[in-house]
């Protein structure tokens, strides 16, 4: 099969399309034809090593202290079952899915992969039947990440909320999920992507460029920083009081309670994935390589 590999940390060079054996299911497991996965904030900086610095070490240690141990990235994926073990019970063969590859030997950019039907740190389940395999696979990762950091703000309704990053992939997500529950959201991301946040659901936007959303003259119950570049000490200066901030930087769950509830969301017409880019699997360092720039909106996806 197919399959872009790293073997050393660096730039998106360092990603290398290659040959490999295609997998067999264990007795537990479902092996995936994948027909898109994505390229998300925590595969860059796997493949970079970009991690803060008070955790650098501990994550060389768990990721490759020397070269990557998992060769092969990627976080999200939606695809077909083509083979099951015999202890299987959750899926069937030609089952279109959709989930998580969080600390598995392997990742997604690969043509296939053998996923357990139920792992402690990631999630696979059945695709939402209205969306295309390219906006499944940009689901689980942004929308599970913005419900998780919600969860622990207590979101509740008829809320102020201001998000922080609003047109990255996570952001994305905490707009629409806000939304949803009757909340007023306050975009904070690029002019240029203004059209875009209000599409999502928010109703004010804050250009960063121009201004900074410490100085709004509105106080907000919930600061969410989607891209891990304000702080705590800076959002207390626009919270109410009782008001909550959240992070990216904060440690987040993948739950198959969150993707189920993804799902029917998506179905009903509630969540949308935002699709910035589509690349190839052979295009994979071009792929990287735009999200290195910075000007990545909502999800890019692999097919």
């Amino acid at each position: 099969m197919k399959a872009a590999i790293y073997k050393q940390y660096g730039p998106p060079e360092v990603l290398q399309l290659t040959e490999l054996e295609k997998p067999t299911p264990k007795k537990n497991e479902i092996l995936v034809k994948i027909h898109a996965a994505t390229v998300t904030s925590g595969d860059v900086r796997l493949r970079a090593s970009d991690f803060p610095a008070i955790f650098w070490l501990l994550a060389r240690c768990i990721f490759g202290l020397f070269k990557p141990k998992n060769q092969i990235l990627g976080h999200e994926l939606a695809g077909v079952v083509e083979a099951a073990g015999d202890q299987v019970t959750k899926f069937k063969v030609g089952d279109h899915v959709f989930g998580t590859t969080t600390l598995l030997k392997g990742g997604s950019y690969a043509e296939y992969i053998c996923l357990p039907q139920q792992w402690k740190t990631g999630v696979v389940a059945h695709k939402p039947a209205n969306l295309s395999f390219q906006e499944a696979a940009a689901l689980p990762i942004g929308a599970m990440t913005a419900m998780c950091l919600f969860e622990k703000a207590n979101l509740g309704a008829n809320e102020d909320v201001l998000i922080y990053g609003a047109s990255g992939s996570v952001g994305s997500y905490a707009i629409q999920l806000a939304v949803d529950k009757g909340n007023e959201v306050t975009a904070v991301c690029s002019g240029k992507n203004a059209d875009m946040v209000k599409h999502l659901g928010a109703k004010h936007v804050i250009d960063y460029k121009m201004a900074s959303y410490c100085d709004v003259k509105g106080k907000f119950d919930i600061v969410f920083d989607a891209v891990g570049k304000t702080s705590k000490s800076e959002a207390k200066k626009v919270l109410k009081k009782g008001g909550k901030f959240v992070s990216v930087e904060m440690m987040t769950d993948e739950k198959p309670c969150y993707l189920q509830e993804i799902k029917e969301m998506a179905e009903s017409g509630k969540i949308e994935p935002f699709i910035d880019k589509i690349f190839s699997l052979d295009e994979i360092v071009k792929a990287h390589t735009h999200v290195d720039s910075g000007r990545k909106r909502g999800n890019l996806v692999i097919v």
